[in-house]
């Protein structure tokens, strides 16, 4: 552990990289559109996972979204980051790096996918660029993943990607209905998984 860490805004973090079928970057100004879209055609299957889809947000408040996650990415406070598919430029999904701790260099993988290209891999390949990543150019030593015990689906990503469950919380959150749901914590550790 470095004694005296460079500030993370200080750091150099590369504007895009890419998996087999994925462009993958950070937020950019202009990116609303093709977001709102994404989740206008996805709000019903994401409304049971995500707090940020109860409802529909305007093309504006999709814009408005993208604009404080590139500003977020540039203060190295979160690093939202857009699944493109590669050759057509459709946005096929959206994840990031979250809850960052740059002292022990832990982040957490999120991750949603369009439902026109769920359940072919596309998420499970950019976790794994993500984290293949975030070990290489940000020092990882832990990468975190979090999801309810009820979303299968999530679950299955992290341990394709080579996560580890660590533990289940225990009516740990409230799901988007209010009820008492718990959390599964799958994770990478520098030394055990990489």
């Amino acid at each position: 552990m470095e004694k005296h860490p460079v500030e993370p805004i200080l750091l150099d973090i590369p504007e895009h990289f890419e998996s087999r079928r994925l462009l993958i970057r950070p937020a950019l100004w202009g990116d609303g559109a093709a977001v709102n879209e994404a989740v206008r055609e996805s709000l019903k299957e994401l409304r049971p996972w995500m707090p940020w889809a109860d409802s529909l947000p305007t093309p504006d408040q999709s814009e408005a979204s993208i604009r404080r996650s590139r500003l977020e990415f540039l203060e190295r406070k979160d690093m939202r980051l857009l699944l493109f598919q590669k050759g057509t430029g459709i946005l096929v999904g959206s994840s990031g790096l979250h809850r960052i701790d740059w002292q022990t260099r832990k982040f957490e993988i999120g991750y949603w996918v369009r439902t026109s290209y769920s359940r072919q891999g596309y998420i499970t390949e950019a976790v794994q660029a993500i984290a293949d990543f975030a070990v290489a150019e940000l020092g990882a030593n832990r990468i975190e993943i979090r999801c309810d015990a009820r979303n299968v689906h999530s679950a299955r990503v992290a341990e394709r990607s080579g996560f580890t469950l660590e533990g289940i919380l225990r009516n740990d959150k409230c799901d988007v209905d209010g009820q008492l749901r718990d959390t599964m914590i799958f994770a990478r550790v520098r030394g055990v998984e990489y």
